[in-house]
């Protein structure tokens, strides 16, 4: 049986400073886009989560600088896309998060927690008590989409969202999971065009904000 030290290419006396620089980097070489397979992507989260024993939390939590980065954890700072209507605020707007963080949102709609290694953006998203839209959870639909504005988000599957949307920071909150310390995600970004014909039809984050 292969040791998560050595999916992780590290000796058996590694400390935990060198563990996580090992798997910053395994988990961007095995990451399918890169050449890599959806097994090995899943082989090294599973093989750090068994390094750090990091079982996450259920609770939400509001991520700091220096709290991101510990045990490889990431600090998301999150908008929701239907307020920006009702500031006339745009998606592109260049300090659209320094707007956010002035205009005392509730907290449903704006504000920031930390991701464990071995949780996809929605994952933490829902282990910290929120609600955001999902429906196939598997990659196959856009319902998850959120907007990357900084940052980076990584993929293991794909089989909806075309190279453009790529290229303009689109990822599927459902198994992306984040590979940089820190990160900027819009969600709830479903209604974009292009992106209702990518939809499946609503499911809990519909049916939930409709009662």
């Amino acid at each position: 049986m292969v040791s998560p030290f050595d999916v992780l290419q590290l000796d058996a006396d590694a400390d935990d400073a060198q563990i996580e620089r090992a798997y910053r980097r395994r988990v961007k070489e095995s990451h399918p886009d890169h050449g890599g397979s959806v097994r090995e992507f899943q082989r090294v989260q599973s093989a750090y989560a068994a390094l750090t024993g990091d079982a996450g939390i259920d609770v939400q939590e509001e991520g700091t600088d220096d709290e991101a980065g510990r045990n490889g954890t990431s600090r998301v700072e999150y908008l929701n896309y239907e307020v920006l209507d009702d500031h006339g605020w745009d998606f592109d707007d260049e300090d659209l998060f320094e707007k956010a963080a002035a205009a005392d949102l509730d907290p449903a709609d704006y504000g920031r927690f930390l991701v464990h290694p071995h949780e996809s953006l929605l994952e933490a998203a829902e282990n910290r008590g929120f609600v955001w839209p999902y429906a196939c959870r598997g990659g196959a639909c856009a319902n998850c989409a959120v907007g990357v504005l900084a940052g980076e988000l990584a993929m293991p599957v794909n089989t909806i969202l075309p190279s453009e949307m790529l290229a303009c920071g689109i990822r599927l909150s459902c198994n992306g999971v984040p590979i940089t310390e820190t990160m900027k995600v819009v969600y709830n970004i479903k209604h974009l065009p292009r992106l209702d014909e990518l939809r499946l039809p609503p499911r809990p984050f519909e049916e939930a904000h409709n009662d």
